[in-house]
């Protein structure tokens, strides 16, 4: 396949240590064991697409060529469904866009993956996974999605460890980060706040320093005690991740399980009252814990304070702090790559 150049293409009948020793040699994993790539493996992956080849931008840091050949080929090493090109494809090619900051994200000291959130019918066309350990294992299209983007900013990209990737520690994100937004429906979907076809498949990617979980106070009775922990969270993330000076905090980030979407709707709270009560946080008591208090909001407007609602059942939040080297979302309605 002249798309992929020299990335090594396998027979059906090679072994599959030999397989798994050759993509090693090549540097092309990220030490769990890879589908081997296979002509038949990357023409089911690239069927329907009208330009393997076409050149969709530079992945940083390296500057390595985005093209759908290029993406199928890492989609195969992570075990990727046919069908997930698309998906993969269009978040990488969000990841570009400047204020996203993909060579800060890829190449800091500090521990930032790259989060994908997958919106609309495409979800569940690829069986994902919304509902309970929508952040864990046990889903192949979750798991596999998360790390094929992985992959693309590895071997795409080049962000290696020691090479563009520099990170002190890094995370398990970096491995696979990756799920669907719910359909809840009590607050509008994302890509409709982001002015896309609310019902349109679409991605959003995030730059996260990791996940936080967040209880409410006392069962969660009311708003406010589902609320005031998250702003707690928020306000404490920014203050651990300043490094003793104070720093834009532009967009914050928090994912609602249904059930606690559904206590605040029935208390007749809607998407911008939510938003307006974190941003007048200030100072948040936790009984017999501590008071959290902050000089500033914890984002640059109220409307940047995104609720997700995915997960399963449970009262138990996730705050997903965006990293401090400064990064914004990006959401891209799908592409087709069939024209």
């Amino acid at each position: 396949m002249e798309a992929l150049g020299d990335l090594p293409i396998f027979l059906e009948t090679m072994p599959w240590e030999e397989a798994q020793a050759a993509l090693e040699a090549a540097d092309l994993g990220d030490g769990l064991p890879l589908v081997p790539p296979t002509e038949r493996r990357l023409v089911a992956m690239l069927d329907g697409v009208a330009a393997p080849g076409k050149l969709y931008g530079q992945m940083l840091p390296l500057f390595g060529d985005l093209t759908p050949a290029a993406v199928a080929y890492n989609c195969v090493l992570a075990g990727c469904q046919p069908g997930a090109l698309s998906v993969v494809l269009t978040a990488a090619e969000a990841c570009l866009q400047p204020p996203f900051n993909l060579l800060g994200i890829l190449t800091t000291t500090g521990t930032p993956a790259v989060l994908t959130i997958v919106h609309g019918p495409i979800a569940q066309t690829l069986g994902m996974n919304p509902g309970t350990n929508c952040l864990g294992p046990g889903n192949r299209a979750n798991a596999s999605l998360g790390r094929a983007m992985s992959l693309v900013m590895r071997n795409i990209g080049g962000a290696r460890a020691g090479i563009g990737d520099m990170a002190t520690m890094g995370q398990p994100g970096k491995y696979t980060f990756c799920f669907p937004e719910g359909d809840d429906r009590v607050f509008p979907l994302f890509p409709a706040r982001r002015g896309l076809a609310g019902d349109a498949s679409a991605v959003t990617v995030l730059g996260v320093s990791g996940t936080v979980e967040v209880l409410p106070l006392e069962g969660g009775a009311t708003p406010e005690q589902i609320l005031d922990p998250v702003a707690a969270a928020m306000i404490a993330g920014g203050a651990v991740a300043s490094a003793g000076r104070m720093r834009d905090l532009d967009e914050q980030f928090f994912l609602l399980p249904p059930e606690m979407t559904q206590k605040i709707a029935k208390h007749g709270w809607d998407l911008p009252r939510v938003q307006d009560y974190l941003f007048q946080a200030r100072s948040v008591a936790v009984p017999e814990m501590a008071t959290i208090s902050t000089l500033g909001p914890i984002a640059r407007s109220a409307a940047d304070i995104h609720p997700i609602v995915t997960g399963g059942a449970g009262v138990k939040m996730t705050y997903l702090p965006l990293w401090a080297g400064g990064t914004l979302s990006v959401s891209r309605p799908l592409r087709n790559l069939g024209s």
